[in-house]
């Protein structure tokens, strides 16, 4: 798996969760997705294909957030992502990516380097010294993501940058050459990396969690929140807590 993700920037493992752990947690995150729906109709209706901070207090019981928790680190996951941040894989955020409201929608080609608040310059320095993971399970067969293996490793030609940016009347949904379309079904779990050019692909019953983990420095746990985390008594009792400590411990020194 890791020379794999070394080489390409992702990993798939097919059928990993069993369909009775992905009941429990799709329920959840359905009461998530309702309530969160309530709340940001207007926003869903513009446009919206994710929500995040799932693990926050909001929308979710003590004994759900518990549960959810403990899924997210759990060893299965935590196993994979330990050998891809062997300084200590640290807990980031959560999202939910669904349909969008519009079935006509266009996807977009993105980094997610590109949502923050460094020039490009600075990104081109990043690229490879900072790591942010995706590790996404689908709750539901859908059509999955396409990317372009290798760009977690490179900056973009000439052609990506442009459709990406939407620089020279290129729109960020045009098509790529040299792409990958990885479709998922239930139970799967695909591991790619944050820093490589990729999109989502909508259609069929679209609904995965990504948990986002990234190495343990306080430049990329400034976008974690606090919210988010579990307090000194939902520590005790999570079994891999580590990612969690981390990131309130990097989360304090920063303040």
């Amino acid at each position: 798996m890791e020379n794999t993700y070394l080489k390409t920037g992702y990993s798939l493992s097919r059928a990993v969760f069993d369909t009775e752990e992905i009941a429990i947690i799709k329920t959840i995150l359905q009461k998530h997705h309702s309530a969160w729906l309530k709340d940001n109709l207007a926003f869903y209706k513009q446009g919206a294909i994710n929500s995040a901070f799932l693990t926050d207090k909001k929308y979710l019981s003590p004994e759900e957030r518990q549960t959810l928790f403990n899924f997210i680190s759990q060893d299965l996951i935590l196993d994979t992502v330990n050998q891809l941040i062997p300084d200590g894989p640290t807990f980031m955020n959560t999202q939910l990516f669904f349909n969008p409201c519009n079935s006509e929608q266009k996807n977009y080609w993105h980094r997610d380097l590109q949502y923050n608040d460094m020039s490009i310059e600075e990104q081109k320095k990043v690229l490879t010294s900072l790591n942010v993971i995706h590790v996404r399970i689908a709750f539901e067969d859908e059509p999955g993501l396409e990317l372009i293996p290798g760009t977690h490793k490179r900056w973009d030609t000439p052609e990506e940058v442009a459709v990406r940016l939407q620089l020279h009347s290129k729109k960020n949904h045009f098509t790529l050459p040299k792409t990958k379309k990885i479709p998922l079904k239930s139970g799967d779990m695909l591991v790619f990396s944050a820093n490589m050019i990729h999109r989502g692909l909508y259609g069929m019953g679209r609904f995965a969690l990504d948990i986002l983990y990234c190495d343990p420095k306080v430049e990329l746990v400034k976008y974690a929140e606090l919210d988010c985390l579990p307090d000194t008594e939902d520590m005790q009792a999570i079994r891999n807590s580590t990612p969690f400590e981390l990131a309130l411990k990097l989360k304090q020194q920063s303040t």
